[in-house]
């Protein structure tokens, strides 16, 4: 039976998991700025993720590691300013939680204080237990994320499929279960099966978000850059372009250099 979409004028942690339990989809996706973050918020996106991927989109890292605490809360900051609507979660960056827990907390709160930001992303399972942990106690709502973890990209050495094997997937199923269990308010699983991705959703209550992990789990999330078609170097099998921005930008800027070398642009009207 189908159930009424509620329209929710601000979406929380509980937003959420009552979208779960109604069967509502949720749509999530990353923005790192005042004016996309606007655009996205405004086209109704439930969450909307300030993703360490800043350090590929925006800075031109080869990975996520370089992004620093201090980067991540300057764009979060911005984000905020924009959002009306919208879930704003934040990545905590490598090496801001991984190394104790106590330094877990603290960057937690920084990126709560300084931005504004409604709650934190964490990448991993049992071994950052504690973190959760003591962010949780402090009352700063976290999301999980497991299976292709990019932060561990030269420990995996491979972008390849997380999962595949009995025995990691056990453990991933473990890992989201645990995940549940401590508190955590939704889990992020990326580019794992999409059978055992579905497995992992119905068997825990709070929310699942996919990203190459099929249409089984609660909801989905892509990087902007990426679904708008900006960047047309990145083709894998879970992403669908929704415009080609590459190709559209490319084109309009092209001619208003070539309107400016012809003396086209400004025209009469476009004058004092």
């Amino acid at each position: 039976m189908s159930v009424a979409k509620k329209d929710y004028k601000r979406i929380t942690t509980k937003s959420l998991i009552e979208m779960k339990s109604n069967g509502e989809k949720i749509s999530m996706l990353t923005a790192y700025d005042f004016t996309m973050a606007k655009i996205v918020d405004t086209a109704g996106v439930d969450v909307i993720l300030v993703g360490d991927s800043a350090s590929n989109v925006m800075a031109g890292h080869e990975t996520t590691l370089p992004i620093t605490l201090d980067q991540m809360i300057y764009h979060a900051s911005s984000v905020v300013r924009a959002v009306e609507r919208g879930l704003v979660v934040v990545d905590l960056p490598f090496g801001s939680y991984q190394s104790d827990s106590k330094e877990a907390l603290r960057s937690s709160i920084r990126i709560m204080k300084e931005s504004g930001a409604h709650a934190v992303k964490l990448e991993g399972g049992k071994e950052i237990k504690d973190s959760i942990r003591k962010i949780l106690n402090a009352g700063i709502p976290v999301m999980g994320h497991l299976g292709l973890t990019p932060q561990s990209i030269y420990k995996f050495g491979t972008y390849s499929v997380r999962a595949k094997e009995e025995e990691e997937a056990e453990k991933l199923m473990e890992d989201a279960k645990m995940l549940e269990k401590i508190g955590c308010f939704a889990v992020v699983l990326e580019k794992i099966p999409a059978e055992l991705a579905r497995k992992v959703a119905e068997s825990i209550s709070i929310p699942v978000i996919g990203i190459g992990a099929g249409g089984g789990v609660d909801g989905q999330v892509l990087v902007i850059h990426d679904m708008l078609g900006m960047n047309n170097e990145f083709s894998p099998r879970f992403l669908r372009r929704y415009l080609n921005l590459y190709e559209e930008m490319t084109k309009a800027i092209g001619q208003y250099a070539a309107d400016v070398k012809s003396q086209d642009f400004p025209n009469e009207r476009e004058q004092y």
